[in-house]
């Protein structure tokens, strides 16, 4: 996964709205498109977690069966240091890594000025 190649902080960066809204012309929509990665990036963390934790699945009920693997919890330590999602997302949004298509707005025009010439 190229997630955890990225250069995102892991902590909290103030970010400037501006340099946000310029990019694509309105800082809600900026928001909306990095939150929408953001969402995908953690899909594919979660899949990719759920795989290789599933390895150590016992499907027994047994309590006395369980037991803590050494393995796992690495497992799991590694992807809680990965940087969160969103500052992924930022991250490949301020670098322009991310491909999206904004749909047409149009405008909705009522009959009473289509017939006003």
């Amino acid at each position: 996964m190229e997630n955890k190649k990225v250069n995102a902080s892991l902590t909290t960066i103030t970010r400037d709205v501006d340099k946000l809204e310029e990019m694509s012309s309105n800082v809600y929509q900026s928001v909306m498109i990095i939150a929408k990665r953001a969402n995908q990036i953690s899909v594919e963390i979660k899949d990719e977690l759920s795989k290789k934790l599933e390895e150590f699945s016992s499907y027994t009920e047994s309590l006395e069966e369980i037991f803590e693997n050494r393995e796992q919890i690495e497992i799991s330590k590694y992807y809680e240091r990965l940087p969160k999602p969103v500052a992924i997302a930022l991250q490949e949004y301020i670098e322009n890594k991310l491909y999206y298509k904004v749909p047409e707005q149009t405008e909705r025009i009522s009959g009473e000025s289509l017939n006003q010439e």
